[in-house]
């Protein structure tokens, strides 16, 4: 069954288990999901403006092209989750954990995201412009296409990370960790003949 359009606003759903449950274009602003547990779900275009995700897991679910706004989601973890073309503005990621998940095509730009383990996930083509990523864990990420003018990533671990040319360029990478073959290929990419 798939709800659609449903207005779920300021709606107490607090400690819920959901499972194998679709939502499509629902409005889940200001609601209480503190605790709620989802396990093969999908959300589509749905609207978490202000929602309290704290404490919250999520496994195996999709949050596609959602919005994100304001919203709580410190002590949230999500294994094995897609969150394709989410939007998230001005959001508390404190002790946020993301387990195998696939964040492509999510906006995180002029988020505070320091000391967040982004280890191993795929960001592909990520808009993570102006970013607060000090501190944190993106060894092994995937962040083909990533947009990250502006990002600030200083202490931040990008060993074995897949970084193109042009996130080479746009980031700052002064005080980031990296391995011999990112710093190769960001010195290629400020244009030095390497012998």
């Amino acid at each position: 069954m798939i709800e659609t359009g449903e207005d779920y606003r300021e709606a107490v759903l607090s400690q819920q288990w959901w499972e194998k449950r679709s939502f499509v274009g629902c409005d889940f602003t200001e609601a209480d999901l503190r605790g709620l547990r989802t396990q093969g779900c999908t959300f589509d275009q749905c609207d978490f403006t202000k929602v309290d995700f704290e404490g919250s897991r999520h496994e195996a679910s999709a949050f596609r092209s959602c919005t994100f706004d304001r919203t709580v989601l410190a002590g949230a973890r999500w294994s094995s989750c897609s969150m394709l073309g989410s939007s998230f503005v001005d959001c508390r990621f404190q002790k946020v954990a993301f387990t195998e998940c696939d964040l492509s095509l999510v906006s995180l730009s002029r988020n505070r995201l320091s000391k967040v383990d982004f280890a191993g996930l795929r960001l592909r083509e990520a808009n993570l412009t102006e970013a607060d990523l000090a501190g944190a864990d993106l060894r092994g990420a995937d962040l083909t296409g990533a947009r990250l003018a502006g990002a600030k990533l200083e202490g931040a671990d990008l060993r074995g990370a897949r970084i193109d040319a042009n996130g080479l360029v746009q980031a700052n990478l002064r005080g980031v960790h990296v391995d011999t073959e990112t710093a190769v290929a960001y010195a290629a990419a400020h244009g030095l003949v390497i012998h």
